[in-house]
């Protein structure tokens, strides 16, 4: 059963294809085409974003450039401009403050806003709605659609904004939401991938109107812990004030360009890799407890290792983890090369929680120099102060890790912008 009395309390805002219409946006001669967005554009890469253009063909993110081309042989590949985004991204959310304030930035394509007083009313929701998207229009541009669902919880809302792309706008009172829910697939809510829809369908709840008959306990025996519980709530329209939020990672990988594929190149690039999510780690205030490693590989299987360490921030010691953690990589087969890379820092604790080691003096003594590092890059340029073992021949490393948004996480321009190496 569901319960009666629930208000409208969420509006949330999803910028459409956003990289896509980025570029659509600041570059007028690629309105109405078929655009991919990439991180290089060469076959083996992937789309990161594809404008609706390109998505009416089949081409959406994930999708491989040869397979991309194939699908649509008519689309532009753009390579992908992370600072502009963050730019545009800084702007959209000015204008929307001004209409609203946001209560939480999701991501660089996702906001969202608590609805009070008479806000809470349907059609008062509904004007503020269009009043958002006008203002869009008005202040920043057309090509920058967007989505809204309104909502009793933040769940429901980000469902509606889902339902209607591009440009929708969905209004899910409590009469309507169950009837509306029903006609969505499993994988269409969020927080149901591959592997929960299969044990759903395991249960007998095979569909959206079978996971919202269940009641709370097939929920948590569907999910096999207390999660199902929560999820059966979110499905209600149960409202919670947000939780403050708490990394558990931090990392950054790279598709090798082919001059980069063999050993030597590949590891100075996850060095540079490890210095950029170390600067990132201190500039949030984390310590890291372990680090993790992955290398894909073409003709051969792929290699992922972590080492746990004392809780550090220390780029010397993450970089003698890192060697000794390459140090294990399997010897390749004649052929086999490598393809992408990627490091991640893991276990990580917050420097409040952190007590330092009475024993480790050096890595003390270089906290000073770290400072110093990271400040010379916050005011020139990311890589305008390096450590040596990311360029082991000819600059190998160099832009070998450019800025990249991940789905939560919006990059700070004055830590992740490309600086020349080794510049004069």
């Amino acid at each position: 059963m569901f319960t009666h009395g629930v208000a409208l309390n969420q509006l949330f805002l999803d910028f459409n294809a956003f990289f896509a219409s980025c570029e659509q946006h600041l570059r007028p001669e690629l309105r109405g085409k078929p655009l991919g967005i990439v991180t290089m554009p060469v076959d083996t890469a992937c789309c990161i974003a594809a404008s609706y253009e390109a998505k009416a063909h089949g081409v959406k993110t994930g999708t491989l450039v040869r397979e991309a081309r194939g699908l649509c042989p008519d689309i532009v590949l753009v390579s992908a401009r992370p600072a502009e985004y963050v730019r545009l991204h800084e702007k959209l959310v000015e204008v929307v403050e001004r209409q609203m304030h946001i209560e939480q930035v999701h991501s660089i394509d996702e906001v969202s806003c608590r609805l009070t007083g008479r806000w809470r009313e349907r059609e008062a929701a509904r004007a503020l709605a269009l009043q958002i998207k006008a203002a869009v229009r008005r202040e920043v541009g057309p090509w920058l659609r967007c989505s809204i669902g309104v909502a009793p919880n933040l769940f429901l809302a980000k469902t509606g904004s889902d339902m209607e792309k591009p440009d929708g706008l969905v209004v899910l009172e409590e009469a309507e939401w169950p009837a509306a829910l029903a006609k969505l697939e499993l994988r269409d809510l969020c927080g149901i991938g591959p592997r929960m829809e299969a044990r759903l369908r395991a249960a007998g709840l095979g569909t959206v109107a079978a996971l919202l008959a269940a009641d709370r306990a097939q929920a948590r025996a569907a999910w096999g812990s207390v999660e199902g519980e929560r999820f059966w709530e979110k499905l209600r329209g149960t409202d919670w004030a947000g939780e403050e939020t708490r990394k558990t990672c931090i990392g950054h990988s790279h598709v090798l360009p082919p001059e980069l594929r063999d050993g030597p190149r590949a590891l100075a690039v996850l060095h540079r890799l490890l210095q950029k999510a170390a600067m990132r780690l201190r500039a949030a205030g984390y310590f890291a407890g372990e680090l993790g490693v992955a290398v894909e590989h073409t003709g051969a299987p792929s290699w992922d290792a972590r080492l746990g360490l004392e809780p550090t921030q220390d780029t010397v010691e993450l970089a003698a983890a890192l060697e000794e953690l390459w140090a294990q990589r399997p010897k390749l087969a004649p052929g086999a090369r490598p393809l992408l890379v990627a490091v991640t820092l893991m276990r990580l604790e917050h420097a409040r929680d952190h007590t330092p080691s009475l024993f480790r003096t050096e890595t003390g003594r270089r906290a000073g120099l770290l400072r110093a590092v990271d400040g010379l890059n916050r005011i020139y340029g990311y890589g305008a102060v390096y450590w040596a073992g990311a360029l082991p021949d000819s600059r190998a490393g160099r832009g070998a890790a450019p800025m990249r948004i991940a789905f939560n996480r919006i990059p700070d321009p004055k830590l992740e912008q490309e600086n020349e190496w080794g510049g004069n």
